[in-house]
């Protein structure tokens, strides 16, 4: 890309001047300390951002009270003595040429407070429910809605005494205070905090108001905000349009346009693979056209050439970019540069930045495994080694690339006609289209390193022997289990990778699905038309799985999509159902401690998970070299696991 366009040219935010038009979205991470100071690992995290030429860093959500934590580890602004380390964090992010600026919010009902101090969370109105703890908020009063605004004025001064650039006040989603003071659908109050849309509207001025007070007119706000709620009794784009001048009065001096609501709309929050690119421009073109003040919009930008679209048709004057700078630290520079080849993409998948979070892990990618370990830096090999990788799936990609990019002479194997192993299979899938563009970049980064894989060859220890190379990396990935069902070994059931991978010609019938993970709710819609084609013949689909729900594996937003989409299409589930025996037509299977039969089935498909394809690294045992297995290889999981290993034992070897 040109460094002449439009997404490489200064924007004006009041009185901040950015040197680009891309702006980094918060998200939080969990990496302060646990006492809302700034830990090593954050500052570097952001540090990276800054150094890839992004032009503004919006912070993770600061808490602005000590007693109601947004995360576990929230980054604080409730005391004075937090300023000094936020100074060292403003100080490396301004040292690499970007501006940076704090999310400012109070959780409000989506407070953790209740499990760590066992104070009880506040709303606008009672019985908001905590969206992790399920418990239920109460209403504040008007003196404690005094006590909180004036929080707000608190914690900005101290932003700005930080070295902060100005701060963004989150509105957006129905969620957290402010969100939920300006819902209609969370603020049932009769005072002058609701009732209206100038009521619900009074608490964000207010708020607005006090952080013009302490700061200083001077110092930006930015206002994340749902252009539309999207959800029946929600705000309308129309609505937000009239609010927006009253806004721009109190002191807004841009907007970060967003849409939904959380949770009912959660996958317009955090969009996941399957959704439009530039999800929300349609809306934020209607923001710009009700306002003089700068518009920004977020929602799956994940390439410069649709960021630089956006602002040249207008949508927008500047682009949010979240999970693509996660993918990627270095995409503003790469973009400038022309490099757009070598940008990690973003894929979408949420499991490392959403799910690995919410199941109690650290925040991290799938493309990119280094986000929290900006501060490992990868130290050429002390002795170079020859290194023969078998498996040029994620894993053996990965980590042929780490390894050769630190000196080591690796030579890649691959034994079908194509690289990227059960990723091929993944991307058959409408939904993961984008799982393309992440084999073609680990192969093109392979490749820059110096590793070609060498397809159609299948390795044999005979052949390692022969060779004999320093180190051996088993990369060969999984093939799909075989469960010790009674019956299994005579049905005639299919493998549910022979089904993705088009081994095996279904075309109509009924196909009975025993499993209903992420792999076998895929092969569901895969297989299943919506049987309304007058040139197709339906395909009828059931799911057997012995959990209480289908697709538990799966990024919680794209399970949203999934279900939707086999209701759709008709496709029956038996959940809490165990197989007890199967059949040429179908299985007996338990389910609420009753025993039933499922027949007339034309196709059983077996997607009950998966075992090693690792029976190369069993004879390899008495081998002199070094030998290591990784990835699905060793033990079955998400590519996430898989790549992260790779690139761990890359980096290290």
């Amino acid at each position: 890309m040109k460094e002449s366009a439009k997404l490489f040219t200064p924007a004006k935010i009041g009185s901040m001047t950015v040197k680009n038009r891309v702006v980094m979205a918060p998200m939080a991470t969990d990496f302060a300390d646990g006492d809302g100071s700034v830990s090593d690992k954050l500052r570097a995290y952001y540090e990276a951002r800054a150094r890839g030429g992004v032009g503004l860093i919006t912070l993770e959500v600061c808490s602005i009270d000590s007693l109601f934590p947004y995360v576990p580890r929230t980054l604080g602004l409730w005391d004075d003595s937090l300023v000094p380390g936020l100074k060292t964090l403003t100080d490396a992010v301004h040292g690499n040429g970007a501006k940076i600026i704090p999310q400012l919010a109070h959780p409000g009902p989506e407070s953790l407070s209740t499990i760590f101090s066992g104070t009880e969370t506040v709303g606008p109105s009672a019985g908001i429910r905590n969206g992790i703890t399920r418990m239920k908020c109460r209403e504040l009063t008007i003196d404690e809605i005094k006590e909180i605004l004036q929080k707000f004025g608190d914690a900005a001064l101290r932003a700005r005494q930080a070295g902060f650039d100005g701060v963004e006040f989150h509105a957006a989603h129905a969620y957290m205070l402010a969100g939920s003071f300006l819902s209609a659908l969370k603020n049932r109050r009769s005072d002058e905090y609701g009732g209206t849309v100038e009521g619900r509207l009074r608490f964000c001025r207010e708020a607005i108001e006090s952080i013009k007070r302490a700061a200083g007119n001077d110092f930006p706000v930015i206002m994340r905000i749902s252009a539309d709620e999207l959800v029946p009794g929600g705000r309308t784009v129309r609505e937000t349009q009239y609010i927006l001048p009253r806004l721009v009065a109190s002191g807004v001096d841009a907007f970060h346009v967003s849409a939904g609501v959380y949770p009912d709309t959660s996958w317009r929050v955090i969009p996941p693979a399957g959704t439009p690119l530039g999800i929300n421009t349609s809306l934020s073109r209607m923001i710009k056209e009700a306002t003089d003040v700068p518009v920004m919009v977020v929602g799956r930008i994940t390439s410069p050439g649709l960021a630089e679209d956006i602002l040249q048709r207008e949508e927008a004057d500047l682009v949010v970019l979240g999970r693509a700078l996660l993918a990627d630290p270095e995409f503003v520079n790469k973009a400038r540069e022309g490099r757009d080849d070598d940008i990690a993409p973003c894929i979408g998948c949420g499991l490392g930045c959403v799910t690995n979070r919410e199941l109690g892990g650290d925040m991290t990618c799938l493309v990119n495994p280094a986000v929290g370990r900006e501060e490992e830096r990868p130290e050429p090999a002390a002795k170079k080694k020859r290194i023969m990788v078998v498996g040029a799936g994620p894993a053996g990609l990965e980590f042929s690339r780490a390894a050769a990019r630190r000196g080591h002479e690796v030579t890649l194997y691959e034994k079908d006609d194509r690289p990227g192993g059960q990723l091929n299979l993944a991307a058959v899938v409408r939904s993961k289209r984008e799982i393309l563009g992440l084999i073609r970049h680990q192969v093109r980064q392979a490749e820059k390193a110096g590793v070609g894989p060498l397809t159609g060859v299948e390795v044999t220890a005979a052949m390692i022997q022969e060779q004999k190379p320093d180190a051996v990396v088993i990369a060969t990935g999984a093939r799909t289990c075989t469960p010790g069902i009674c019956g299994f070994e005579n049905c005639g059931i299919l493998c549910s990778r022979e089904v993705l991978a088009g081994g095996v010609d279904i075309d109509s019938g009924k196909v009975l699905i025993i499993g209903g993970g992420m792999v076998g709710c895929e092969v569901a819609e895969f297989l299943a038309s919506p049987g309304d084609s007058v040139s197709e013949t339906r395909t009828e689909v059931a799911i057997i799985e012995m959990n209480e729900g289908i697709g538990l594996d799966m990024f919680s937003e794209a399970r949203y999509f999934m279900i939707n989409s086999l209701r759709e299409k008709g496709v029956r589930l038996y959940t809490g159902s165990t197989v007890t025996e199967l059949f040429d037509d179908g299985a007996a299977i338990e389910r609420g401690g009753k025993k039933i039969e499922l027949r007339g089935f034309d196709y059983l498909v077996n997607a009950t998970g998966a075992q090693p394809a690792n029976e190369l690294a069993s004879s390899l045992e008495s081998y002199s070299g070094e030998v290591y297995t990784i990835g699905d290889a060793r033990e079955p999981r998400q590519a996430l696991h898989a790549i992260a290993e790779a690139w761990d034992l890359g980096n290290k070897i």
